[in-house]
């Protein structure tokens, strides 16, 4: 019931490619919105200004005709000159900068009693000392009111007053135009936002769909070798498939690291463990009352024992070198005193070689490795030498750098390696020459690390050898720059 549950849930999700559709609408939505708002305001504010000149104009003009009088405005004599049908030349223009046959003209006298008017007033006239133009109204019930005195060009007095009323229809049809424009262009530019938003989410969000589809086919089966399709893009989408790929393949080759460790050691284990179950059974019948078939039989199970004891423990070394670029990966040590140190241990446990060092190295020299790791490779390479030389007791190890890289050398005159068991020498369990290496000891793991540890590291191994005159084993390491800490810190 609870799975059931999680079930729906998941499938009432919102899309990753519907979610940057509806925030690139939104987004859209805000800056249109803000944009047509200023340019709007803008627009409208600008109508009305030209609105207010023209009732300007349209006073100034009227007041300039009738300032001609000398007395108080009369009726007879405004209609005369703005009102009468011989005038109406004289009045068309005097109004011609009106937008609208909606407007009213008026005249009063300087009482502030109405003598003239084109058509009914809203607002009580109030009489002024110069000229106003304002507005009154709320919202789409505002109107535009003008009102100057009119002053007499031959006694200097105030003789009348004029007053235009616009009822600004002509304005806000207009401005219902634009309002309707302005918001279809916004519910358009929202909805093509929204739909490029979608397209471009989904061309750009593909991966993941690719990456989600390998993710289940390796949900339903761990085994898998499912893996992300090849991107040719370089975007964050790009890297992330790219990571995903590396990971699972350092997961599958972990994978296929335990399997064949179980593999390795159940198949290198088998010899040793029959061995002793041999000498045990053989004590059992009859063997332990003979005193020699029970030192015979305790002495070889004991031997065996110590193999396997070997065997386990290069077995863990090999599965730990095979995780450093995890566990080890911050490490850095100066190569010329790990391999002065080797040197000149070897120098004295084995009396009966020569070692030579040759060291090329000018400065100090530190690369990105664990120094026990890097140790151990020296060990396994210089034992190896010593192990395999013949009658030429040398061994040659070397120094040197190029620009970025430091490459140590071990060299040895012993038997070689031909070149079919060169490209199985680092194998894991390999061995040359089988008989002759178990005499020597060893499990065929030592070279196996060796190189497992220099590729963690990001180094190289390589393998210059002839059947009967030696091998020499270079093994090439980045360079940091960093400084390292000592033991003293």
């Amino acid at each position: 019931m609870e799975n059931a549950t999680k079930s729906n849930k998941r499938e009432y999700r919102l899309s990753l490619k519907v979610k940057w559709a509806l925030g690139t609408a939104l987004g859209a939505l805000v800056i249109f919105a803000s944009l047509t708002f200023v340019l709007f305001n803008a627009f409208t504010d600008n109508l009305l200004d030209q609105e207010k000149s023209a009732m300007n104009r349209s006073l100034v003009n009227v007041e300039k005709k009738l300032s001609q009088n000398s007395t108080d405005l009369s009726t007879q004599a405004v209609a005369k000159q703005i009102g009468d049908s011989q005038s109406m030349e004289t009045s068309r223009k005097i109004t011609q900068d009106l937008s609208t046959s909606n407007t009213v003209i008026a005249v009063f006298d300087p009482d502030g009693k109405e003598i003239y008017s084109t058509g009914t007033i809203d607002k009580k006239f109030k009489p002024v000392k110069k000229q106003q133009v304002s507005l009154a109204g709320k919202h789409f019930a505002r109107r535009l009111f003008g009102v100057e005195p009119v002053i007499s060009s031959k006694t200097n007095k105030t003789i009348g007053y004029v007053y235009i009323e616009n009822s600004l229809t002509a304005f806000y049809r207009i401005f219902q135009r634009l309002l309707i424009i302005s918001a279809l262009t916004l519910v358009l530019m929202v909805i093509a936002s929204g739909l490029l938003g979608y397209c471009l989410s989904y061309f750009l969000l593909r991966p993941i769909d690719d990456i989600h589809d390998t993710l289940v086919a390796i949900r339903d089966d761990p085994t898998a070798d499912n893996r992300v399709p090849k991107l040719y893009r370089h975007d964050e989408l790009g890297d992330l498939a790219l990571m995903f790929n590396e990971m699972m393949d350092r997961m599958q080759r972990y994978m296929d690291q335990q399997s064949q460790f179980v593999g390795d050691v159940s198949h290198e284990l088998r010899t040793p463990v029959a061995i002793i179950q041999g000498h045990m059974e053989l004590l059992n019948r009859w063997g332990k009352d003979d005193p020699k078939v029970l030192a015979e039989s305790i002495d070889a199970s004991l031997k065996e024992t110590k193999r396997m004891q070997d065997l386990v423990q290069e077995m863990l070394d090999l599965s730990r070198a095979e995780q450093v670029e995890t566990n080890f990966k911050d490490e850095k040590t100066e190569v010329g005193e790990v391999v002065h140190q080797v040197f000149n241990n070897f120098k004295m446990i084995h009396p009966d070689f020569l070692f030579i060092m040759d060291d090329d190295l000018k400065d100090r020299i530190v690369s990105p490795i664990y120094r026990d790791h890097l140790e151990q490779i020296l060990i396994i390479l210089s034992d190896n030498a010593v192990k395999y030389s013949t009658d030429r007791k040398e061994i040659h190890i070397s120094l040197s750098r190029t620009l970025n890289r430091v490459e140590i050398g071990v060299q040895d005159f012993g038997e070689g390696i031909s070149k079919e068991d060169m490209a199985k020498v680092f194998d894991r369990f390999y061995r040359v020459d089988k008989a002759r290496s178990r005499k020597k000891g060893g499990n065929g793991l030592g070279l196996a690390i060796a190189k497992r540890l220099v590729e963690g590291y990001g180094g190289e191994m390589t393998l210059e050898s002839s059947a009967g005159y030696g091998s020499l084993f270079k093994v090439t390491l980045p360079i940091v720059d960093e400084d390292i800490k000592t033991l003293d810190d």
